[in-house]
């Protein structure tokens, strides 16, 4: 997947922007209309975790963190996912231990250590086969835009730093869909990470009394020790890249440079070697994420491991009685 150009996150349009946005009018409108249809009930609660945008907001970190939450109160959740990048349509729960990225995808890969997961491209048929499996009620990974599923609770992702880029629509901007008219189909929002990109959301929530809940991606400690005061090569295959060089720079490392892809990349040994060889050149450790790490683990050389630091986060939610909340009013509804 190519990366996605600079100019939707500027905050004021380009002209290129301009003359695109007779375009994004049009499929903003499509979309809209999309969304609006009626969906299948399932016959289990869905919570959807989604975002307004093209690209990476923290959907998965979320999905992770909502899973976790909802077994801490003795409920089964499955985790949805439609599996972009991997070749099986599903409906299949994913098995780590024998599938690979390039079956399931690396986002259910990876949810899959976390959460029972089951990929569907067909996401009625994913949930009723969650439901098959003992599903108590399932957490949809994206598909805010998807109307083929009833969802009992709608939840919109967006990264505090860029927000919803210049405001327009594909493919003048990063927005679906106009953010007022999106934000109407939407139970609450949770905006991670500060920036004002991320609070002039927010104040669009507020002024439609959506409920606004803000959380943060933390590093896993062991990780940051690791990179602290050290010199570090980057290297991501993700919606944003820019925050993980963010987040490493924030661990305390230097970032001396950047192998950063599209999302969702298909590694090959080419790139694992131009990393190492760039890593060697600058006497700098490797630092990629946890989604990264699905595919170059088959890639990585074993005498390179020590080279190479997975850099896990988990989402933590600021005021966790918020999401407590919303999620105890799913439980009264559903």
């Amino acid at each position: 997947m190519l990366r996605a150009p600079r100019f939707w996150w500027r905050e004021k349009p380009t002209l290129l922007a301009r003359l695109l946005q007779p375009f994004g009018f049009l499929y903003g409108r499509i979309t809209l209309r999309r969304m609006r249809q009626p969906g299948t009930d399932a016959g289990l609660p869905v919570i959807c975790i989604g975002n307004f945008i093209a690209g990476g907001a923290g959907k998965t970190p979320t999905a992770i963190a909502i899973a976790h939450l909802l077994e801490e109160r003795g409920e089964k959740p499955f985790v949805l996912m439609r599996g972009y990048g991997g070749r099986l349509a599903g409906p299949v729960e994913v098995d780590p231990d024998h599938h690979g990225a390039a079956d399931v995808g690396d986002e259910p890969l990876l949810m899959a250590r976390h959460a029972r997961t089951v990929i569907a491209r067909d996401r009625v048929a994913g949930a009723r086969l969650a439901r098959s499996l003992g599903a108590g009620l399932v957490v949809m990974d994206d598909g805010l835009q998807n109307p083929s599923l009833v969802k009992h609770l709608k939840l919109a992702v967006v990264d505090g730093a860029s927000g919803t880029g210049n405001g327009l629509c594909l493919p003048a901007g990063p927005l679906r869909a106009p953010l007022a008219d999106q934000m109407s189909e939407t139970d609450a929002i949770i905006v991670i990470g500060a920036g004002d990109a991320g609070e002039r959301v927010a104040a669009t929530a507020r002024a439609q009394k959506k409920p606004v809940l803000a959380g943060a991606l933390e590093p896993a400690g062991a990780a940051i020790a690791r990179l602290r005061w050290r010199k570090v090569l980057a290297l991501s295959g993700i919606g944003r890249p820019e925050k993980f060089s963010a987040t490493l720079r924030d661990a305390g490392a230097t970032v001396v440079a950047e192998h950063a892809h599209g999302d969702h990349h298909a590694y090959g040994q080419h790139d694992v070697a131009a990393a190492l060889a760039s890593a060697r050149e600058h006497s700098a450790l490797i630092a990629t994420t946890e989604k990264d790490w699905t595919k170059l683990a088959p890639l990585w050389p074993e005498d390179a491991r020590e080279a190479l630091v997975v850099v896990p986060v988990s989402l933590v939610f600021l005021e966790p009685s918020a999401i407590a909340g919303l999620l105890a009013s799913l439980g009264k509804t559903g």
